[in-house]
């Protein structure tokens, strides 16, 4: 069992039901965000509004005491006036007699002036905000404004000089002449919350509905929306599982549309065509490499049949020579179809060796037999070029180059090494009637001879080319051919990235 099995079990497994349940939470947050931010500016307006309301009863009694007439008990807001040289409040109102002001006033009294008036210059009159402690209420009941325990409020505030009002004022308000009034509005936070909570109370409602049904709708159109996108990937899908590797050939239906279930379809089209040239290169190279085990094989036992059923008049010795002579070359191919098989794996090449390729191709120039004619092979680099690598795989690659060209070379074959720039450059060129252009790729297939070459006991198993290109891949090089005019013969060129010398390391 699947050991997040159990963990994952509540998750659904159907992409519809996925993204029908992301956008749904996605849509769930958003809508969260959303309440709380109505709620938050909802609060926030509520407390302009209460805050305006202070202003407009401040504003209001400054107009009353200009009038002389003395503010009434009634209002929405509370408020107290206090004057110096009075124990009592000159005013209040709004729940301020819930702490008794009648005997003694709530807020401090101001600082008894110490100066005339200014004359007055129409200027508008203007207030103070600051947070004051009202004192403790033994005695209050559930549902006062202020509470058992007081509290800490903004109160707004501002003084008005007796001598700025007219003697009719004074007199009412029952002040000195030379007294200082202060006008107190208290700004209650119960106003902006009855305000808010009238309002919150209707948009939760509101918001509530509209949420359930936006989820619902936002679910149902993102499960109906992605089932309809997928319809293309489960056609894909049937589609792709009835290939089989008899027929690799079946291929979807790419969609008109440019977007990524058509560029999904292009790729599982180009992924099927390469498992079709695979399949077909596999099946080619089995045909391929029975038609050369058959040849060796059908000349050495045709050879011995002929041997038993004559034995009087048998050559021996030329017998066996010829068996040998085809057994060495089952020998080879065999090895040869091994050494494909590993390089097909596509394994890096094993071991960090720094092989001299200079030195490599010098003592199989030495060592190479050269037994056709006069032919001569020769090193003439002297430099030392270093890569890393497995140096069995390098002199196989290198003893392929010499081996094809041996086959075709005239009277030289020469080999040259240098290093340039990251690289170390190596070429194998011969003297032979060289290779048609139209023939610069195939020549590196597997099994392919050219006409030339077609003499099996001669050219080889086909094999040899296929080999050290795959060898040079195996060591991220390249090998190519550069293309000459017939004339100047065939010329392989090896690029392998150069390795640091012992003592450059």
């Amino acid at each position: 069992m699947n050991a997040t099995g159990p963990r994952l079990r509540w998750w659904p497994r159907s992409v519809r039901a996925r993204t029908a349940l992301a956008a749904a939470s996605a849509t769930a947050v958003i809508l969260a965000g959303i309440g709380w931010w109505v709620h938050h500016d909802v609060y926030r307006e509520s407390t302009g509004i209460a805050q305006g309301q202070a202003e407009g009863q401040f504003l209001a009694l400054v107009d009353q005491l200009e009038e002389g007439a003395v503010p009434a008990r009634r209002s929405t807001v509370p408020y107290e006036i206090v004057a110096t040289g009075r124990h009592g409040a000159v005013a209040y109102g709004g729940g301020m007699e819930e702490f008794a002001p009648g005997t003694r006033h709530v807020l401090p009294a101001p600082p008894k002036a110490q100066s005339p008036a200014p004359p007055d210059d129409g200027a508008a009159w203007g207030y103070t905000t600051r947070p004051v402690r009202l004192p403790a209420r033994p005695d209050a009941e559930p549902g006062d404004r202020f509470g058992k325990d007081g509290g800490t409020y903004q109160v707004m505030y501002d003084d008005v000089r007796a001598d700025e009002l007219s003697s009719d004022a004074v007199a009412a308000l029952g002040v000195a002449a030379d007294a200082q009034l202060r006008i107190y509005v208290v700004v209650l936070p119960h106003s902006a919350e009855d305000i808010a909570g009238t309002i919150t109370e209707a948009t939760d409602r509101l918001l509530l509905r509209a949420g359930l049904v936006g989820l619902v709708l936002v679910a149902a159109v993102a499960y109906f929306a992605v089932r309809i996108t997928l319809r293309p990937v489960e056609a894909i899908r049937v589609l792709t599982a009835s290939v089989t590797a008899n027929d690799p050939r079946e291929r979807v239906t790419v969609p008109n549309t440019g977007d990524e279930i058509a560029a999904l379809a292009t790729t599982i089209n180009t992924t099927l065509q390469r498992l079709d040239d695979a399949a077909a290169q596999q099946r080619r190279f089995v045909a391929d490499a029975a038609h050369e085990l058959r040849s060796p094989l059908t000349t050495l036992l045709t050879s011995l049949e002929v041997a038993l059923a004559y034995p009087e008049r048998t050559d021996w010795p030329a017998a066996a020579l010829t068996a040998a002579r085809q057994t060495r070359r089952l020998q080879a191919l065999a090895e040869d179809l091994l050494l494909l098989a590993r390089l097909d794996t596509r394994t890096p090449a094993a071991g960090p060796d720094t092989v001299d390729l200079t030195a490599l191709a010098s003592r199989l120039a030495e060592q190479y037999p050269l037994t056709e004619g006069p032919l001569t092979l020769t090193c003439d680099s002297t430099a030392p070029a270093h890569a890393h690598g497995n140096p069995d795989e390098y002199e196989r690659l290198l003893r392929n180059l010499i081996d094809n060209a041996a086959r075709h070379a005239a009277h030289r074959i020469q080999i040259t090494i240098r290093n340039h720039d990251a690289w170390v450059v190596l070429t194998v060129h011969d003297d032979g009637p060289g290779v048609p252009a139209e023939d610069a790729e195939r020549i590196f297939e597997r099994f392919v001879r050219l006409d030339d070459a077609r003499s099996r006991d001669q050219g080889g198993t086909g094999l040899g080319l296929a080999i050290a290109r795959d060898l040079a891949h195996r060591h991220q090089g390249t090998l190519t051919l550069t293309l000459t005019p017939r004339t100047l013969g065939a010329c392989f060129q090896l690029r392998l990235p150069q390795a640091l010398t012992p003592a450059e390391e």
